[in-house]
């Protein structure tokens, strides 16, 4: 099981997400001192009844623990959480089952990480996956974006990412790239089975190697002079036009 560093989470339905799947331990937690709120004061709530007696301190204090004013008022200071590995995720695949897959490529922001893992818990993806280097670390401020999602949604790194999305191929699963200069449009495709969606850099986009081993690389339609979208945007978009276009393999009888 690949794992990560202990840290501090900060933000209200981060920890509250903490608070309530248990799936890492806890080490201590810290509230704002008259801190409001419903969700507030459920957090304070939780911790009591997991045994965790909160520190009350003042908004600098705060401020600078969690290094950032948008902690929301409170913070926990968290133990590693166990993640699958890409072999076990593997072994969870379904053949013909219109299951999704998340695949970033180089994406560095965080806050975009964080975005992406909300979506793909929105659209049940299985997992999202990225290489180890040279991409977005879980941080706090990952998982603050995520509103959560961080806590449910499996975070799984591979060494070589062209060597996955081969691996993933031979298990049956779609390469489907984001290329914003594709001449097919993601609107006009169906799709049967398991797909995996895949997201470049914030600047740069997918790698050649990376668009190499796609099966398909799709754009998405865009009016008016933005000329690109947002990766965590993009992702949104790709998941709910991929989804309402995905139907189960229907294997004939023998």
């Amino acid at each position: 099981m690949e794992t990560k560093e202990q840290e501090f989470i900060y933000g209200i339905n981060p920890v509250l997400a903490l608070l309530n799947a248990s799936q890492r331990p806890i080490e201590s937690m810290v509230a704002l001192k008259g801190g409001r709120g419903d969700k507030f004061q459920q957090a304070l709530l939780l911790a009591k009844e997991r045994g965790i007696r909160p520190r009350l301190v003042d908004r600098q204090a705060l401020d600078r623990l969690t290094g950032t004013a948008t902690h929301q008022g409170v913070a926990v200071r968290v133990g590693v959480r166990a993640q699958p590995s890409f072999d076990q995720l593997l072994q969870r695949l379904t053949p013909n089952a219109p299951d999704l897959l998340i695949i970033l490529d180089g994406v560095e922001d965080p806050r975009n990480l964080g975005a992406i893992l909300r979506t793909a818990e929105a659209f049940g993806a299985l997992a999202v996956v990225l290489p180890k280097d040279r991409a977005a670390p879980l941080s706090g401020a990952a998982i603050k974006a995520s509103a959560g999602a961080a806590e449910r949604m499996d975070t799984i790194r591979v060494t070589n990412l062209a060597r996955a999305m081969k691996e993933l191929q031979t298990r049956g699963v779609q390469m489907i790239g984001l290329d914003a200069e594709a001449p097919v449009s993601l609107n006009d495709q169906t799709f049967q089975g398991t797909i995996a969606l895949i997201l470049g850099n914030e600047g740069k986009g997918l790698r050649r190697l990376t668009k190499e081993n796609c099966d398909l690389l799709v754009s998405i339609p865009i009016q008016g002079g933005a000329g690109s979208l947002n990766v965590s945007v993009a992702c949104g978009i790709a998941c709910h036009q991929s989804r309402s276009r995905q139907t189960i393999i229907t294997v004939p009888p023998s």
